[in-house]
């Protein structure tokens, strides 16, 4: 057997590297390729605390500088390693601010071999709301991309970006500003979100949280409220309920919250000034909700490199189909599923909306990803795959729904006691919708034995009794079996639908 390449990446992409320096952490993004739904193939960071003093010094930290400058060697020599055929760098607010960052940049620019991109404010709002754009479907509400030296605020729609500032509030300056006061960080907080009237716009619209302290606030949340999947990307707060907590993190009582050991000393002291910002920008903007991104500078940034006819198709169907390529039986029958489940549910009368839809088709791409493990396991591999894998463009409810369909094809329609954590995540409108999309593909994978053909030719046939017949061709009557006879039984308890299988006449 040839081990000459790897068949679990995808043989099209050529590995793309992108260095974030930040005013607290320096950050190496190693990508399978640009694409739609990029995947991670290497990831790491440093706090180097660049900006650290620089509100009284009006420089880059010393001792941050000199390990920016040694960490940016390795980074070099891993993308190298990699394979990356380009090397992308950004550098943000304590690089474009200082009175070093110039000499700095320099020196950086000579260890890594490429020119550095130093962005102004309104480029790094810009790359902050690209990134929201990359990673929602279809996001309305404001952008809040929270680092080390400063806030960028930006109102994004669909795919288009609006009004945008930036704000010196970053974690880092806050605090030197501050001279440690949460008090007098509250104060500062306020009167430079005052000059964001246009935050206004933000009621009732969802408000996009980018930043690694915001992201720890929301997994110390996570941790505190006890939710059951531990997966940042598009994790929900509702601001009005969680407020009680965020106000303890802005007192800095974090220690006796429940899950702190999970977020690094390190990014433990800048917490209470996240919360701080966070609970003006609430008071503010009154948002909807508080939605927290995985996806930020790098990978709106990334996404500016796509082609243009790319950066409008979706990725969640863009990842659900490579991993299809590579992991089911048969990408091609994982398409023909999609297509003819959708057909079922118009025939069975039951509509869906455009996020339903699109949840539908990713789950039947993904159906058949756990079809190596021991049958037994099917079902919890393929679900935890799914719940826990690195999908965007879909929010938590949403995974569960998609996993729970997997589970549900491969274990069964009528155990209840199947993963209630993920039943209840799910809500119950979406479990049901699941467990009918599962007892689908119970049937048809009995007839198609997971492999393309047969299933563009089963046909739906209203019948004189009432009933619904779901035909197979005459060529393939001997598909037809006491198996494929009782899933459809056991559909059609699920549905209350008299539903038949039969073979079709010539």
């Amino acid at each position: 057997m040839s081990i000459s390449s790897s068949q679990g990446r995808l043989q099209d992409r050529q590995p793309v590297s992108v260095i974030d320096i930040g005013s607290n952490s320096v950050r190496l993004v190693i990508y399978e390729g640009v694409a739609r739904a990029p995947t991670v193939l290497f990831n790491e960071k440093m706090l180097a605390g660049l900006g650290r003093g620089i509100v009284t010094t009006g420089e880059l930290d010393p001792d941050g500088v000199s390990r920016a400058i040694e960490e940016f060697r390795r980074f070099r020599a891993l993308s190298e390693q990699a394979g990356a055929q380009s090397l992308h760098v950004v550098a943000t607010a304590a690089a474009r601010e200082a009175k070093n960052g110039p000499d700095f940049i320099r020196r950086a620019e000579e260890i890594l071999g490429t020119q550095i991109k130093v962005l102004s404010g309104r480029e790094e709002a810009y790359y902050s709301a690209l990134g929201v754009i990359a990673a929602f479907h279809r996001p309305d509400g404001l952008v809040g991309d929270l680092g080390g030296g400063s806030l960028e605020l930006v109102d994004v729609r669909g795919g288009s970006i609006g009004e945008g500032i930036t704000l010196p509030l970053g974690g880092l300056r806050l605090r030197d500003m501050a001279n440690d006061s949460l008090t007098a960080a509250a104060d500062i907080a306020r009167r430079e979100i005052a000059r964001a009237p246009w935050l206004a716009q933000g009621e009732g619209r969802p408000f996009y949280c980018i930043g690694g302290t915001w992201r720890n606030l929301a997994r110390l949340h996570m941790c505190a409220t006890h939710y059951p999947l531990e997966v940042m990307h598009h994790y929900e707060m509702d601001p009005v309920a969680a407020a009680p907590f965020v106000r303890r993190v802005a007192r800095s009582e974090i220690e006796r919250i429940r899950g702190v050991e999970g977020v690094s000393k390190s990014r433990r002291a800048l917490l209470p000034y996240g919360a701080v910002v966070l609970l003006e920008i609430i008071s503010a903007a009154k948002p909807s909700k508080v939605i927290f991104s995985a996806n930020g500078v790098r990978e709106g940034y990334l996404f500016s490199l796509l082609p243009e006819d790319e950066r409008g198709t979706d990725p969640l169907i863009s990842a659900a189909e490579e991993l299809a390529l590579l992991r089911s039986r048969s990408v091609r029958h994982a398409y023909e599923l999609a297509e003819w489940c959708g057909e079922a549910l118009a025939v069975l009368g039951i509509t869906e909306t455009e996020d339903e839809a699109r949840y539908r088709r990713a789950a039947c791409l993904l159906a058949d990803i756990g079809w190596r493990a021991h049958p037994e396991y099917r079902g919890t591999q393929s679900l935890n795959i799914i719940a826990h894998g690195s999908f965007i463009g879909i929010d938590h409810p949403g995974r569960a729904f998609i996993a729970l369909t997997s589970l549900f094809r491969h274990e069964g329609l009528f155990d209840d006691a199947l993963s209630p954590e993920m039943r209840k995540l799910a809500t119950p409108h979406y479990a049901e919708r699941a467990r009918l999309l599962g007892g689908l593909m119970r049937v048809v994978y009995l007839l198609s034995a997971s492999m393309p053909g047969i299933i563009p030719r089963l046909k739906w046939e209203s019948r004189s009794d009432g009933s619904l017949a779901l035909l197979v061709p005459p060529d393939r009557a001997a598909l037809v079996g006491e198996r494929p006879q009782g899933r459809m039984a056991q559909l059609a308890r699920l549905t209350g639908r008299n539903l038949v299988l039969d073979v079709a006449k010539d």
